[in-house]
């Protein structure tokens, strides 16, 4: 039998909402249904495998608790017209009634364990339509099947590979990290707390997560301790409009991205994929050894526009197109887009959306940078274009509850339809080299997810996960995480300034244009080539390239953007723009002012303008 997907969420539902709503009454005496009863029994058996407040998971039990149930059939459950959020109380509530997690080595788990009511909420649609040969033929892996039966209490294990931990040469592991909200590096030198993981922290009961389980083989979708956190903040930023979402983690986003492009395009049905004329170049190399043709849709200072986006898919005509289908994907990094920096605002996220579902386009949501949305340039270049994706906020945040607010929804917030697979990462806002991340899709998409990684990754590094959730879970909190978010924040909107700062100092105006960054940590610099003395003789690659050499020459390197174009190859037409990327992510605010000044010295050399 398939299991239902939210299911223990919507048991959680039951008891705690219906009870106080629906009575049994002589009109509707009809016994539950005997698929609800067992639906609901194994939302019970979930969620007693991991909390410690759910001890006797006898027959008997577990049959007195189904009965306990009312009867929900008897009297429809309507969603709220405007349902509440979920808070950091609902959670803390949440955990405090589940009592203390237990999960062991190999402990299977999945988002319904953890998250919160979802009655009322429609399940997403099915997308076996979209879904390549590939996926479909992938069963679940025996081995990770097997570590189920590890939670009978008694049982003796001779089944699988999973190394003693007695031989697991690395006792303990300690770093030292800030206290929130002082998390600058000279705060955490002086108040900044000594955190200790040790092998059998579990055992001791001083944990919920330790060596001995981090450090032996794992589940693909991760770590249940990791899965809780990841699923609980999902909530409470992204709140999917529909029940059987699920989430999985991740080896970082790119590792996510080639896998779910071999989940949804097939190169022997000619697939296509759409997103940015300008896209990150390493997404674009992923696709392009799949066979997967890539088409760019036209963008402004907010991005991809919906408008160009209908008229290619209506228009579509393969014979033009080298073969390729009409394109059923689009990927988007919707939030300081990447090379560009263009962040979609609220409407021009929906009016996409819209799009989409007018052709039936999966979504694939790249949003490492959405925590990055920084506050409006008060400069005087250009802030009121470069404001236009982003909300005003205020200049100090009071409440995490605030700077939610004040983020621009996600494309997954807006999905009723399941079609959103988001793709979150740890590595732009805690530490790269941790390699994990995680997606959010419906049900059905992370169960074809984690399929292929059971037999690819295996799943992200326990190490990694142990050290973040000892950090993000157990030290700072939701709360806390939160925090360190709006401090990255401001330093990103800091770091910002510095650069436009710099550019409207050094850059020749009349050559040099730009929108200022409302996300991210790219700035988009377009040239003005038809100006340029050789543009009769050269082609705009070519006064490209002189420019690169000139800078790289003063001592600067920037990014071209011909590296970033979505079309290349013999169909793709020459470009007809001139950008340049810069970055202010790592250099120091002095050096970026060089840098930049070294930029407009080699733009004015090739444009003779000295």
């Amino acid at each position: 039998m398939r299991r239902s997907a939210g299911l223990g969420a919507r048991a959680r539902g039951v008891t705690g909402l219906v009870i106080q709503n629906t009575r049994p009454t002589p009109s509707s005496p009809a016994p539950r249904p005997a698929s609800s009863r067992i639906q609901i029994r194994n939302s019970i058996v979930s969620r007693s495998l991991f909390h410690s407040k759910f001890r006797d998971n006898s027959p008997e039990a577990l049959g007195t608790a189904v009965n306990l149930v009312p009867d929900v059939a008897a009297t429809p459950v309507l969603a709220p017209k405007n349902p509440r959020h979920v808070t950091i109380a609902d959670i803390l509530n949440r955990r405090a009634k589940a009592g203390r997690l237990v999960a062991g080595t190999a402990a299977y788990s999945d988002s319904d364990m953890f998250k919160g009511p979802s009655l009322g909420k429609p399940k997403a649609k099915r997308w076996d339509h979209h879904l390549t040969d590939e996926s479909k033929a992938r069963e679940p892996c025996m081995l990770k099947q097997a570590a189920k039966h590890l939670k009978k209490p008694g049982l003796i294990s001779l089944g699988g590979g999973l190394p003693c931990a007695e031989n697991f040469p690395i006792e303990s592991l300690s770093m030292k990290v800030p206290r929130a909200p002082h998390f600058s590096e000279e705060a955490t030198r002086e108040l900044g707390e000594e955190l200790r993981i040790g092998k059998y922290d579990v055992a001791a009961g001083e944990s919920e997560y330790d060596l001995s389980i981090a450090l032996n083989y794992g589940q693909s979708m991760g770590s249940a301790q990791m899965m809780r956190f990841v699923t609980e903040h999902t909530e409470l930023v992204c709140r999917p409009p529909y029940a059987d979402w699920r989430c999985a983690l991740t080896v970082g986003s790119t590792g996510a991205l080639e896998q779910a492009l071999r989940m949804l395009c097939d190169r022997a049905r000619h697939d296509a994929v759409l997103t940015e004329e300008y896209s990150f170049s390493t997404a674009l190399e992923t696709a392009a050894p799949l066979g997967i043709h890539l088409f760019g849709v036209a963008m402004d200072a907010q991005g991809l526009l919906p408008d160009a986006m209908d008229a290619m898919l209506r228009d579509w005509d393969p014979a033009q197109r080298g073969g390729a289908r009409r394109p059923h994907v689009l990927y988007t990094v919707p939030s300081g887009q990447n090379p560009t920096g263009a962040t979609q605002g609220e409407q021009r996220r929906r009016d996409i959306y819209d799009v989409a579902r007018r052709h039936d386009v999966f979504i694939i949501e790249d949003e490492p940078y959405y925590f990055l949305q920084m506050l409006p340039y008060a400069g005087k270049t250009e802030a009121a274009a470069g404001a236009g994706a982003q909300k005003t906020l205020p200049a100090n945040e009071e409440s995490v509850e605030d700077f939610l607010a004040s983020l621009i929804p996600s494309l997954l917030s807006m999905d009723t339809d399941g079609r959103v697979l988001r793709m979150d990462s740890f590595s732009k806002v805690v530490v790269p080299g941790s390699r994990i991340g995680w997606i959010t899709a419906s049900e059905q998409v992370a169960e074809r997810y984690i399929r292929h990684a059971e037999v690819a990754s295996q799943g992200p590094s326990g190490v990694s996960q142990v050290l973040l959730h000892r950090l993000l879970d157990t030290h700072w909190g939701h709360d806390g995480y939160l925090r360190w978010l709006m401090h990255l924040r401001q330093e990103y909107t800091a770091r910002r300034d510095v650069l436009l700062t710099a550019c409207s100092a050094h850059l020749p105006r009349d050559v040099v244009s730009w929108d200022p960054p409302a996300a991210g940590m790219f700035h988009w610099l377009k040239i003005a080539h038809e100006a340029h003395p050789d543009a009769g003789s050269k082609s705009v690659l070519a006064i490209e390239d002189d420019i690169f050499n000139r800078c790289i020459a003063k001592g600067v390197l920037v990014a071209r953007g011909s590296w970033f174009r979505t079309e290349r190859g013999e169909l793709a037409s020459p470009p007809t723009d001139l950008f340049f990327r810069a970055t202010f992510a790592a250099a120091t605010p002095e050096n970026m002012a060089e840098a930049i000044r070294r930029f407009g010295a080699a733009v004015r050399e090739s444009f003779r303008l000295e």
